[in-house]
């Protein structure tokens, strides 16, 4: 499926092909902090079919207690969180969801990672498949 997007503002803008089956939450403790919210929504594109469109994102990079890095792209003037680049081990972008114009058009989402993290106020989400 293709999608497009951009940030709040508009100023950063993308395109890319989605499979809209593979949607994720994740609930781990940096999605939390980098979202503000409970979790965090994404969906992967490939290298291939990603691009930008309009103006370059600042990049965060964030390293894990395991000392791999991963960089955080968002727009530098409204703040909105865009993508995670690719990573050695995983080679996707990772699209956040609220940012796509097509986000009703994705199925629910597929699976729930690190639920252990997952805020006690957060109620199970029924039929997405934790792992």
């Amino acid at each position: 499926m293709k999608v497009n997007g951009n940030c709040h503002c508009g100023d950063i803008a993308y395109e890319a092909e989605v499979d809209p089956k593979k949607v994720q939450i994740c609930h781990c403790l940096d999605c939390q902090t980098l979202t503000g919210s409970a979790f965090r929504i994404t969906v992967q594109a490939t290298p291939e079919t990603f691009r930008l469109l309009r103006r370059e994102p600042k990049i965060y990079f964030k390293t894990a207690e395991s000392g791999s890095k991963r960089g955080h792209a968002f727009c530098g003037d409204c703040g909105t969180p865009v993508y995670r680049l690719p990573t050695d081990n995983s080679p996707n972008y990772s699209l956040r969801v609220g940012g796509l114009h097509q986000r009703a058009e994705l199925e629910a989402p597929a699976r729930q990672i690190w639920v252990n993290r997952r805020l006690p106020w957060v109620t199970e989400i029924s039929g997405v498949r934790e792992v």
